[in-house]
């Protein structure tokens, strides 16, 4: 003998009944079967709405009333042939009939009590089932229809009834022992106490249903078809790349079924799982596929956690008071109070200190809870004992299931630094004993992220996703986009990564899409965007609350760069092409680095420095690995670079100034550049980096610029160029007469920066420094006589972007 359950979704319609049909005549082939099935999907929900309805004197419950009479014998026409249908169809108008004139007593009554409850619900499968059956009978699946309430007995606990196992065991026998069919329908869900009162077995009942008959005739196997192809690793709603659990024990499916994975009715297993018998979860719309086997063992598949669950609607109840500790009873009074008034508690923990205890219920029982707790230990808390209860709500609990996490250590550390890291922040933990759960409780706002984070972690080996926060589009940001949609094959195949451009913005426009902006028309979709806000833009990043999120600042923007610290403590990390911020006061610096600490995320700003040269990496993984910085000296301007290399009086100055614009060596306002600010800048990032504290006006600028140059528009600046020809070339000359070369040098020594023009004589390492080339020597404890020498490109927009890329595959991988 075989159990087969079919729930609503299966047969929601004549369609779906068919390919039920066909999987029960395949079955029926092989050996004896049961089938229990459910109500059509959804007609639960609308008889109970109806009796809402009827209770509360509404008297459209008729009209919903009418559409489920309709639901049925369109049903019944859309399945049976012609000749079959007549006392089907009256079958149905007189069920029908007899569940109006229940709501019509409710009505009159204003009143539903549990009981009516359940005699007008059974009513559900108790139309389904017949109408199965009968189709059945009608296509040659010759069956005998069972009224479930008079095999299964339960207790009187309506709507959620208990079963008197051996009372049903010995009904179920005698009936199936009797008949020597080898098909029979059985409405699922329905009951009856010993008394013949009709009960159910809870939301989800027809799942029990199918388990109780099952250890009742120790059934071969009991199948629960559903429309999904098996128990999940992550609910597929949340997850797209949620994976059917091929194998999984008894006790792991009790666990994730209890947390909130609803393929299986909780009770479902414990009958089952005495008698060993296994239970099969397999999709009615995709029959061929495997589904889930639970059973005694789950079985290896390489992976310690079986799967992630969660329930959403939590609250957590804390009763905390000094009073508390090393003095006993007060957990006992605490459940006493919640149980006394049907208050089921979800989640438990207490600290070691007993100075408090926490417990997580369903939010709908929140408010009667804090009355229910604050009346029990109402004299401890007018004596300040004991503190009124405390309720938080909004909530969410992700819980690990795995039977074998006990074997393996790190599993909550693992756990644990996967959703910090991505700033999900955990107010109860609770393990089971067993270790075969580990609870989280978390905002409800945070349960997909966690669950996908999770996800990746322990079930992921393809790649991990990450999302960018893009600003900037110009000369830099447009080559890193090209530079991403060029690598990200590369990426997923070789790094794991799958990396998504999730917004974009320029100073006019922003787009978002959470799957993902196409990198082949980024454009066209930023110009169809909405105007650009950086508030705005940083408000959707983080409401959106995408998991391994990074912000990129492609931009010299000052409004940009002080946003960082509101992306910190989303714990989002950031990536700054952008030297405001690190140039900014001190203070602001500091605090940057102090939240990317704080919150465990990431701070890369490796191209603030020299483009795509490891500067500041270098710098740091001296000082971690025990040195001490105690001179720096450095050619830090790609652009000024480019221009005394290139500068020998055959062209004017202004000229040459203009080619490193046009070649995209300067910045939009070459000024920036050839005023020795942003090398004032670089040097006292590089300083900061090694522990000084350095402000800008704490710099010497010896600048070799004319004021009259720095006045005006960009092109009264190269107009004005032309006329200083002269105090350029007296420069030029004057270190061609020594045989030495001009470079614009930054330096830091005892706790002093400077940056300015030098005359380099040719046995220096600056002598032979070519093009658009950046220098630096680090001068350490290690490093006294011969420096450690970074040099290469310094500038460019290629190079540059592919610094910015560098950092964001640094965030990523972290």
């Amino acid at each position: 003998m075989q159990v087969l359950k079919f729930g609503g979704t299966s047969v929601a319609n004549a369609e779906n009944i068919n390919k039920v049909t066909n999987i029960v005549r395949s079955a029926v082939e092989k050996e004896p079967t049961v089938v229990v099935v459910s109500a059509l999907g959804g007609v639960t929900d609308m008889l109970l709405k109806s009796g809402a309805l009827a209770a509360a004197g509404n008297p459209d419950y008729k009209q919903l009333l009418q559409q489920v009479t309709q639901r049925h014998l369109e049903t019944v026409k859309s399945l049976l042939p012609l000749t079959h249908q007549s006392s089907v169809l009256s079958m149905v108008v007189q069920q029908c009939n007899e569940i109006e004139d229940i709501c019509n007593g409710v009505f009159l009554l204003g009143e539903l009590s549990p009981r009516t409850k359940d005699r007008m619900v059974s009513y559900g499968e108790l139309l389904s089932s017949q109408i199965i059956s009968a189709f059945m009978n009608a296509t040659g699946v010759k069956n005998a229809w069972v009224d479930a309430r008079k095999v299964i007995v339960t207790d009187s606990n309506y709507c959620n009834a208990g079963v008197d196992y051996s009372a049903t065991n010995a009904r179920l026998k005698d009936f199936f022992l009797s008949h020597p069919e080898s098909l029979f329908i059985v409405p699922g869900f329905v009951s009856a106490d010993a008394t013949g009162n009709t009960t159910t077995l809870g939301r989800g009942g027809s799942d029990f249903t199918a388990a109780i008959i099952g250890a009742a005739l120790n059934a071969s196997a009991v199948e629960i078809w559903t429309d999904v192809s098996g128990m999940m690793t992550a609910d597929p709603r949340l997850v797209p790349n949620a994976k059917p659990i091929a194998s999984i024990s008894y006790q792991e499916a009790m666990e994730l079924s209890h947390f909130g994975a609803k393929v299986v009715y909780p009770p479902t297993i414990q009958p089952l799982l005495n008698k060993g018998i296994p239970v099969w979860v397999k999709n009615t719309f995709a029959p061929e596929d495997a589904g889930t086997v639970i059973q005694s063992e789950s079985g290896a598949n390489g992976n310690i956690i079986r799967g992630i669950s969660s329930i959403n609607r939590i609250a957590l109840l804390m009763l905390e008071g000094s009073s508390m500790v090393g003095i006993p009873g007060f957990s006992r009074r605490l459940f006493e109070a919640l149980a006394a008034h049907t208050i089921n508690v979800i989640l438990i923990t207490q600290a070691s200190s007993e100075h408090s205890i926490c417990v997580g219920v369903d939010e709908s029982f929140a408010e009667k809870a804090k009355q229910v707790v604050d009346n029990a230990f109402s004299y401890e808390i007018e004596t300040g004992r004991v503190n009124p209860l405390i309720v938080e709500k909004g909530l969410a609990i992700v819980a690990l299931v795995g039977d074998n996490m006990k074997s393996h250590a790190g599993t909550s550390g693992k756990m644990f630094g996967a959703i910090g890291r991505n700033g999900v922040n955990v107010r109860a933990i609770a393990q089971g004993s067993s270790e075969r759960n580990i609870s989280a409780v978390i905002a409800s706002e945070d349960v997909k992220k966690a669950i996908n984070v999770l996800h990746e972690e322990f079930f992921e080996t393809t790649y991990k996703q990450v999302n960018l926060f893009i600003v900037g589009t110009g000369n830099v940001g447009s080559k890193l986009l090209a530079q991403l949609n060029r690598q990200q094959p590369y990426l997923q195949e070789h790094l794991r990564l799958q990396v998504r451009v999730a917004g974009i913005a320029n100073s006019r426009k922003m787009a978002f899409d959470d799957e993902g902006i196409d990198m082949a028309s980024w454009q066209e979709v930023l110009e169809g965007g909405s105007s650009m806000s950086i508030d705005e833009f940083v408000r959707i990043a983080v409401t959106k609350n995408l998991r391994n999120s990074v912000f990129v600042d492609v931009t010299a923007n000052a409004t940009v760069a002080h946003v960082y610290d509101r992306l910190f403590e989303k714990s989002i990390a950031v990536v700054a092409c952008n030297k405001i911020a690190c140039s900014s006061p001190y203070s602001y610096y500091k605090k940057l680095k102090d939240l990317s600490r704080e919150h465990n995320t990431s701070f890369h700003f490796e191209t603030n420095v020299g483009a795509s040269l490891p500067i500041i990496g270098t710098l740091n993984d001296l000082l971690r690995s025990g040195d001490e910085v105690t001179k720096i000296q450095a050619v830090l301007s790609g652009t000024l670079n480019f221009v005394f290399n290139n500068y020998d009086g055959s062209r004017s100055f202004a000229e040459v100034v203009r080619q490193a614009q046009d070649e995209g060596y300067t910045e939009p306002d070459p000024r920036l550049d050839l005023s020795g600010k942003d090398v004032m800048r670089k040097i006292m990032i590089l300083a900061r980096e090694a522990g000084e504290k350095l402000e800008m006006e704490d710099i010497t600028n010896t600048t070799f610029m004319p004021e009259s140059c720095m006045q005006g528009s960009v092109e009264d600046f190269y107009k004005e160029m032309e006329r200083q020809e002269a105090h350029f070339k007296a420069l030029f000359e004057a270190a061609a007469k020594e045989g030495k070369k001009l470079k614009f040098v930054a330096q830091y020594e005892n706790g002093k920066a400077s940056v300015g023009l030098q005359h380099i004589d040719p046995q220096h390492d600056f002598y032979h420094l070519y093009g658009k080339d950046n220098i630096v020597l680090f001068y350490t404890t290690r490093y006294t006589e011969q420096p450690m020498v970074v040099k290469g490109a310094g500038a460019g927009a290629e190079v540059t972007a592919s610094g910015v890329f560098a950092d964001i595959i640094r965030a990523a991988r972290v």
